[in-house]
C-alpha cells in the first residue's frame, strides 16, 4: 500500500514546524496569532484607588476570598460574576472602598495566576508539537525509503504508516486545541477589567 496523501500531510507538518511556531522572536515558544504580553498592567484594568495599602490581604477577609474564586472562575458566566460584585458591594453598609479594593486586588493576584497557568500551558504544547513535527518529518522519511526500495517490506511499511497516522492526528489535534486556548488569555483580560469597573461602580 502507497500512502501518497499522508505522506505529502505529513512532511508539510515537518516542513512548516518552524514557521508555525515563532511568530514573535522574543518567545520562540507562543503559539497563538496576537502577541504575547506576559503581565497584565493593573493600570490597563484598573481605574480605582491604589491598591498598594491592602497587597494580599484580601485573603484575611473571610467574604472576599470565599467570593473570590466563584468570580473568577470561567465556567461562571460574566453577567452572574457582575450580579454577584453588585449584590455584595450592596450588601455592605460602610467600608466599601475597602472592600472593593480587596475585591478587585484578589481578583487580580487571582486571575493573573489563572492567565499565567494557561500562557505557560501553551508554550509547553508548543515545545511538544515541535518535538512532534520532528518525528513525523523523520518517520515520514523513513516511510519513502522502505517504499521505495525494488522489494519493500509490506509489513513494515503498513506498521510504520498506521504509526505516522496516529501521529499525524495528534499533532493535528493538539494544532486545533492550541487555537481555541489561544483565546483564554484574552478572555481573562476582558473578564478582569469588566468586574473592575462593576467594582468601581459599586464603591461610588
Amino acid at each position: 500500500m502507497r500512502w501518497p496523501v499522508m505522506l505529502c500531510a505529513a512532511l508539510a507538518i515537518g516542513g512548516l514546524a518552524d514557521s508555525c511556531f515563532a511568530a514573535d522572536p522574543r518567545y520562540p515558544d507562543w503559539p497563538c496569532a496576537q502577541a504575547k504580553v506576559p503581565d497584565v498592567s493593573l493600570a490597563a484594568v484598573w481605574d480605582g484607588p491604589a491598591l498598594d495599602d491592602v497587597a494580599d490581604q484580601w485573603k484575611n477577609d473571610t467574604k472576599v476570598s470565599a467570593l473570590i474564586p466563584r468570580l473568577a472562575a470561567r465556567r461562571t458566566p460574566l453577567d452572574e460574576a457582575e450580579k454577584m460584585i453588585t449584590e455584595f458591594m450592596s450588601d455592605l453598609s460602610a467600608k466599601k472602598t475597602e472592600a472593593g479594593k480587596l475585591l478587585f486586588a484578589g481578583l487580580f493576584d487571582t486571575l493573573n495566576a489563572q492567565r499565567s497557568s494557561v500562557m505557560n500551558g501553551l508554550e509547553r504544547v508548543t515545545r511538544k508539537q515541535r518535538e512532534a513535527a520532528e518525528k513525523i518529518r523523520d518517520h515520514t522519511l523513513a516511510l519513502q525509503a522502505l517504499q521505495d526500495v525494488p522489494a519493500p517490506d509490506q509489513a513494515k511499511v503498513e506498521e510504520l504508516g498506521n504509526q505516522l497516522v496516529w501521529e499525524t492526528r495528534i499533532f493535528e489535534d493538539r494544532r486545533r486545541v492550541i487555537k481555541f486556548v489561544c483565546e483564554v488569555p484574552i478572555a481573562i483580560d476582558q473578564r478582569l477589567f469588566a468586574l473592575g469597573r462593576v467594582i468601581q461602580q459599586g464603591m461610588e
